[in-house]
């Protein structure tokens, strides 16, 4: 189905809204790409949490990805005076 809706004053036309409906089940709508529900803040409150969450766990990444790369760097700058052996390394 398919209509207008039209806001006009004194015969001057304000405003045209076209509107198109479709009805569908939710699992047809998602199939073709029609979730939007997911993704509205006023549909979907804990979006706002999750969003927020995952920011908190992405700087906890790149915190933890720099610490091992300080670490890394570190340890390939330092001589070892046992001939680049690991003490706990069995022999080979």
């Amino acid at each position: 189905m398919a209509g207008d809706v039209k806001i006009s004053l004194a015969e001057v036309e304000l405003l045209t809204i076209r509107i198109r409906l479709i009805v569908c089940s939710i699992d047809k709508a998602q199939e073709i790409g029609l979730d939007w529900w997911k993704y509205d803040a006023h549909l979907a409150p804990n979006r706002n949490r999750l969003s927020a969450e995952n920011d908190e766990l992405r700087r906890q990444v790149r915190l933890l990805e720099r610490k091992v790369a300080s670490l890394t760097s570190r340890k390939g700058g330092n001589t070892r005076r046992d001939g680049g052996r690991d003490a706990n390394r069995q022999g080979d």
